[in-house]
């Protein structure tokens, strides 16, 4: 007999444990295209060479060079987690989850338009509505299930000094706990994190004390002594007394003077502890502020990329939102893949990482392109002829995994191998990068 916290969907009707079938959720990843944007813009001003110049500087001065390719996934992050398996079991460093808080929240975007002074609501694709309605829309039994199937294959990504760090607040952090404990084990259990924001405006007419934190979980993959922790100190207003230590016989004691009496020392840096106190991204904080209503603060994710990961090291975000963590990983040399369910989320994300791009090209700083994927998704371009480009084999192989064919193989550019003479139709629905549906009907005779 155990304490144990249980939801509907967690065992199956023989009482048995229900495991996450990754198999039938990964899917094949199509590439929508690579962002380079200060090569492509050379290339586009006639500047290859100087671009390149530039860039072998950057490659001679530089400890990190990009070596590796950044990912932004467009889907269900379920899907999305299973398809990295194959690829990523074990190799990701740092997780860092802002899934939503509230059960049953409305997803509808506010967009800026004109010049952004106005805005609209964009209400989600239809995708992104069923998604929303199913996973989140059934109460609290469909939250937990939801994040227990995700937070269990984030496990098998991380490495085995992996962290992971899940963002909640009062809404449903008693619940995650418990989650996580289920999932990673009590004993994996790191840090309960208090995000304080000082800055944030009280409703005095609520007749409640106010809520001024988040809380920020924190589990390791195992107890493994490979576990990033970089010690971080932060600079207080006010001194604050120190205990002066020595190492006498490989130990550290309190230093103590002539008459054996501890000696203090005031200073005003500090270990950071785990109470964050962090101010609320407002308005008009045009440096980092994107307009996505639930962007976190820079610093929170700086503190967090910096103790838990080393430059070089892989950084996972599969709810991006604004594509706060990308960010500050690029600029922190740090690799990263990023995934969310969110249309307006992967576009303020793509718009934002090729400001970082930008930025750190002017800066004569390294950085890494990205590749942005749809996932499971044939995509009208691809099956456009006059718009695939020499990129048919690729359009084919992904239409054949995607329906999971394997009785098919490619034996040139020219077709594939069918196991049988005859003619084939199929009739796929097809939606493009954003959300338009339309459908398509291909005939291969043999």
């Amino acid at each position: 007999m155990r304490t144990e916290l249980v939801w509907e969907g967690k065992y199956d009707e023989f009482g048995n444990r229900r495991e996450v079938d990754v198999a039938a959720c990964a899917m094949p990843m199509q590439k929508i295209e690579t962002v380079d944007e200060p090569r492509q813009r050379a290339a586009a001003e006639g500047q290859t060479d100087m671009f390149e110049q530039k860039l072998m500087q950057v490659r001679e001065t530089s400890p990190v060079w990009p070596d590796f390719r950044n990912r932004l996934i467009w889907g269900d992050n379920k899907l999305v987690l299973a398809s990295l398996l194959k690829e990523f079991k074990g190799k990701v460093d740092l997780i860092y989850i802002d899934p939503p808080f509230d059960v049953g929240a409305d997803f509808t975007a506010k967009v800026p338009v004109g010049d952004a002074t106005d805005t609209v609501f964009k209400d989600q694709s239809t995708l992104e509505i069923v998604a929303y309605k199913d996973t989140w829309g059934k109460g609290t039994d469909s939250y937990l299930h939801m994040m227990a199937e995700r937070l269990t294959i984030m496990r098998d990504l991380l490495s085995e000094g992996g962290t992971i760090y899940i963002h909640s607040d009062w809404h449903m952090n008693f619940l995650l706990r418990s989650v996580m404990e289920d999932v990673f084990g009590h004993e994996n259990f790191v840090n309960e994190l208090v995000w304080y924001y000082c800055n944030k405006m009280h409703d005095i007419r609520k007749p409640i004390f106010p809520r001024s934190h988040d809380t920020i979980l924190v589990y390791s993959k195992s107890r493994s002594s490979e576990r990033v922790f970089n010690q971080l100190k932060e600079k207080r207003d006010k001194p604050v007394q120190q205990l002066v230590r020595k190492k006498v016989d490989g130990r550290m004691v309190n230093a103590r003077d002539e008459d054996g009496n501890i000696l203090y020392k005031a200073s005003t840096m500090r270990n950071i502890d785990d109470v964050w106190r962090i101010s609320m991204l407002q308005p008009a904080d045009k440096s980092q502020n994107t307009g996505y209503a639930t962007q976190k603060n820079d610093l929170i994710l700086r503190r967090i990329i910096e103790a838990s990961s080393n430059p070089g090291d892989l950084v996972a975000d599969f709810f991006c939102g604004s594509g706060t963590t990308g960010a500050v990983a690029e600029k922190l040399g740090r690799r990263w893949i990023m995934a969310d369910l969110g249309r307006f989320a992967i576009h303020t994300t793509r718009k934002r990482m090729i400001e970082v791009q930008r930025e750190l090209h002017a800066a004569g700083k390294p950085y890494r392109a990205f590749d942005v994927y749809n996932l499971g998704r044939d995509e009208r371009q691809w099956w456009q002829q006059e718009r695939l480009q020499g990129a048919d084999a690729e359009h084919r192989r992904v239409v054949l995994e995607f329906f999971k064919d394997r009785s098919l193989k490619t034996v040139s550019d020219a077709g594939f191998e069918y196991p049988r003479k005859g003619k084939y139709t199929a009739c796929i629905k097809v939606v493009d990068t954003f959300g338009c549906d339309t459908s398509a009907s291909v005939m291969v005779e043999v």
